[in-house]
């Protein structure tokens, strides 16, 4: 075999040899990417859980990573960086509930709260479950809510414009226009609240359209209970016991 020969067949050998190799890593590689990752342990400052798309199925993240407000993908409203906890999202990538938590101890005195709330199609919350706690003035409870069907992103860059305006009557009539009924429906109505208010009673309220409360049962912090019932101005009509 002459010099020649040796020469090729050597970089054949090489060749065959780093094909090999190349071939082995990728297969190690595909192999290791389509195994579950186990971990015992982690510490983490944010995990975002994300479709194929690559929209927001669910963030979940402490306060500085906190996610702000995104419809169809995109930002939209205030900045993250205020709301620790888990923010959910719909198929479209429009935020629709979440569960946020706080607490801490400032000047001698505390401020504490969890709110978990789910939210109309492309509006705000609608469901509430909560809890407020100022220094020991407490509130707990659970909302049902009616919203205008008016998309969210529109109400937010209408209320931006109005905010840019100069102080003044026409910035206040503004905004009063802005929080207006549409097509006779309010922007935001509560319509039944179940939970303990500020004042200790336990209560149930049921309120009409408007978010007038209409029916009030509840017990007092003394445990007196009572059902009364009310008109559209607020004033109690009927009351058990009388």
């Amino acid at each position: 075999m002459t010099d020649r020969n040796h020469h090729e067949l050597r970089i054949l050998r090489t060749y065959g040899l780093i094909t090999t190799l190349l071939l082995t890593v990728f297969s190690v590689s595909a192999f290791t990417q389509t195994q579950k990752a186990k971990f015992t342990e982690i510490d983490v400052e944010r995990i975002n859980i994300v479709e194929p798309n690559g929209h927001y199925r669910m963030v979940l993240s402490n306060r500085p990573r906190s996610i702000g407000p995104i419809a169809y993908g995109k930002p939209f409203g205030y900045p993250g960086g205020s709301r620790p906890g888990i923010i959910f999202f719909n198929d479209e990538g429009t935020e629709n509930g979440g569960l946020t938590f706080y607490g801490k101890t400032e000047n001698g005195k505390f401020t504490s709260g969890v709110h978990m709330s789910f939210d109309q199609y492309n509006q705000d919350q609608v469901v509430v479950l909560q809890y407020i706690d100022e220094n020991g003035t407490r509130r707990t409870g659970l909302t049902f809510a009616d919203r205008a069907d008016v998309p969210i992103m529109e109400v937010v860059a209408q209320m931006d414009s109005v905010n840019k305006m100069p102080d003044g009557p026409a910035k206040v009539d503004a905004r009063a226009k802005l929080l207006e009924p549409k097509n006779g429906v309010p922007m935001y109505a509560e319509r039944v609240y179940v939970g303990r208010n500020r004042a200790k009673a336990a209560v149930l309220n049921l309120s009409d359209r408007e978010g007038k409360p209409r029916i009030r049962l509840q017990v007092d912090s003394l445990g007196v209970a009572s059902l009364e019932f009310l008109d559209a101005a607020g004033k109690v009509v009927s009351r058990l016991p009388n």
